[in-house]
Formats: structure tokens, C-alpha cells, sequence
């Protein structure tokens, strides 16, 4: 079966229930929703455009958008049961549309009285990642902590209980840092 474009919305009513189908589906934030929207309707035209606006602002009036509810959920969400760290949630939610401040507010709401080596070691059991025997399997976790978002410091106050031998230690951080410039 061949998928073609998604058929195109012309009325207000048909755009505000596709709207509010796919935010029954799962929570999104307004920036996606508007990228939704304009797929279904003639987005270049002004007509388009004032029509994506105009659901926009009737579903934040009704409550159904808010960013910063969405945000704190999400934040929660992927920190308690994905175990994620503070620096991958703020990304995600970049890459989402959501507005600097926002990402502040529900971030800091979230995991501010988290201790970040707590999560790490249950994101590590997660993944069911264990000591590292040698050189490569340091590295290995090192990065796989990195890109679940947890801060250097964190990580090599990890890898140090684990009795990890002081030359990976300072590849690794030679690593992390290139890595950040």
C-alpha cells in the first residue's frame, strides 16, 4: 500500500479535530503541533497560516497546550523511567520547539533534588551495564552516561568508585573535553 501526502484540511473544524485526535494520542508540545498542523493545510498560503495560528490559540484558551505543563511531564517522565540525566532532558525538549525559559523552569521543578550519581547508577542498571573490566568497556559506559545526559564530574566519580585505572580516567576526560569544544 502506497502512502501518499496527507490529505489536505480545508474547514476549521476539520483542522481542530485532527488537532485535538493527535494530542488525544500522546502530549505535544506547541511548536510539533504547529508542524502538524501546516502539513495539513496550504501552509505557504496566509490563509494556512492564520488558520494554524487560530487552533493554536483556541487550544491553549481551552487548556489542551501548554507548553510548561508538557515540559515538567516530559522531564519527569524521562527521569523516572528512563533515567536520563538533567543535560538530555533540556536537549530533547530544544529539539522539541520548547521555549528556553520553560525548558528552565520544568528541568529545575524536576531535578532539583535529585542526586545526579543515584540516577546514573540506576540508569546503568537500566542498562544493565556493569564494572567495566578493561580500557574499552570504561570507555564504552563513559560515553553511553554522556549521551544519557549526565555530567562528566558524575560520571568519573562512577568510574573512580570503580577502581578505573588513572590513564583511561585522563583519556577519557581528554576525550570529554574536545568533545565539548
Amino acid at each position: 500500500m502506497a502512502f501518499g501526502r496527507p490529505r489536505k484540511l480545508f474547514t476549521e473544524a476539520e483542522l481542530y479535530d485532527y488537532a485535538v485526535g493527535a494530542l488525544a494520542r500522546r502530549m505535544r508540545s506547541v511548536a510539533e503541533l504547529k508542524r502538524l498542523l501546516r502539513n495539513r493545510v496550504e501552509a505557504d498560503t496566509e490563509f494556512g497560516k492564520t488558520l494554524v495560528e487560530l487552533i493554536i490559540v483556541r487550544l491553549k484558551d481551552q487548556g489542551y497546550l501548554n507548553d510548561a505543563k508538557y515540559a515538567t511531564a516530559f522531564s519527569s517522565y524521562r527521569r523516572d523511567n528512563e533515567k536520563f540525566g538533567r543535560i538530555r532532558v533540556v536537549n530533547d525538549l530544544k529539539a522539541k520547539g520548547v521555549h528556553g525559559d520553560v525548558i528552565e523552569k520544568a528541568v529545575s521543578s524536576v531535578y532539583d533534588d535529585v542526586k545526579e550519581e543515584a540516577l546514573a547508577r540506576d540508569y546503568l542498571r537500566r542498562k544493565r551495564l556493569l564494572k567495566p573490566k578493561d580500557q574499552k568497556q570504561a570507555a564504552r559506559i563513559f560515553r553511553n552516561l554522556m549521551r544519557a545526559g549526565f555530567g562528566s564530574k558524575t560520571i568519573f566519580t562512577i568510574l573512580k568508585k570503580w577502581d578505573v585505572d588513572e590513564e583511561t580516567l585522563t583519556e577519557l576526560e581528554s576525550e570529554s573535553t574536545e568533545a565539548s569544544h
